[in-house]
């Protein structure tokens, strides 16, 4: 999970990181921004640390498939149906009964041994329920079906999955379609052929956050958003590649805006974050 971090306060809101490619096509008041393609990166490369794309791009102009000229409406709120409940032995996050957005602890998480390899189990589990989600898009499929499902493995996981109750979020899971920028409360609304729809799991197992997300494509998609999925991947990459040992925290969002920059793509103030016993915290990590 993540949200826009204004400069002149971080603690205001959640993080993580974007890129973004404006639009100004028309969207519900509930989006939180028009046209958007997002990276997660996490604090630097450990196993247990899970790092995945994230992209969310479509705006009203787009269209599907490889060429062009068919106006897609705009994204439209469905129906939310009511919260799963979670078994009484299931462990919570301290967040969990407040309506409160938890400010971003400024505290940096310092992983031992033995916190690391909990932060793997719970990475690994995310990762499992991840690639569980995403075997499901396709036409027809909503978005509610895909949070039921998220929610059943990891309570059957012993994990709770830690986007529920987290400042009021009704859902197991985030699922962002099209031009939905990030955290999509999953709905009614059935995926369409051409759509793109991100997924961002996390689960809370044994007192850490395991968190991590990707964007799937769902049947055919036109070679413009193809593209910008692909060069996300890409700037995710080049970003880790700059994580090692007295490496400045800029030159993580230098790789990253230069590439997305030579494809026309701008930079939208999302951040990175640390992860850990605490769902986000410092230290914050600008993309450009």
């Amino acid at each position: 999970m993540a949200a826009r971090v204004p400069a002149a306060d971080l603690n205001q809101h959640l993080s993580s990181p974007f890129i973004a490619r404006r639009c100004h096509g028309p969207g519900e008041a509930a989006l939180e921004a028009p046209l958007s393609v997002r990276i997660k990166s996490r604090t630097p490369r450990r196993r247990a640390e899970s790092t995945t794309t994230r992209i969310l791009c479509r705006g009203a102009e787009a269209q599907p498939g490889s060429g062009g000229g068919r106006r897609r409406e705009p994204l439209r709120r469905g129906a939310v149906s009511a919260r799963l409940p979670v078994p009484d032995h299931i462990r919570r996050p301290p967040y969990v009964g407040t309506a409160a957005v938890p400010e971003v602890c400024p505290d940096r998480q310092v992983h031992d041994g033995e916190s690391i390899m909990r932060m793997l189990d719970a990475c690994e589990l995310a990762a499992r329920v991840l690639h569980h989600a995403g075997a499901m898009v396709k036409p027809s499929v909503t978005t509610d079906e895909i949070d039921r499902a998220v929610h059943q493995m990891i309570v059957d996981a012993g994990a709770y999955p830690s986007p529920l109750g987290y400042g009021g979020f009704p859902k197991s899971v985030c699922t962002s379609v099209n031009e939905c920028t990030c955290h999509g409360i999953p709905d009614s609304r059935e995926l369409q052929d051409g759509d793109i729809i991100n997924i961002d799991v996390t689960v809370y197992l044994n007192g850490y956050h395991g968190d991590t997300s990707r964007t799937y494509l769902c049947g055919e998609v036109d070679d413009a958003t193809k593209q910008l999925v692909k060069v996300t991947e890409e700037c995710m990459m080049r970003g880790i590649s700059a994580c090692r040992h007295g490496a400045s925290f800029k030159e993580i969002g230098q790789r990253i805006s230069e590439h997305a920059e030579k494809y026309g793509y701008g930079i939208d103030p999302f951040v990175g974050h640390g992860v850990g016993r605490m769902f986000h915290c410092e230290p914050i990590i600008w993309h450009t």
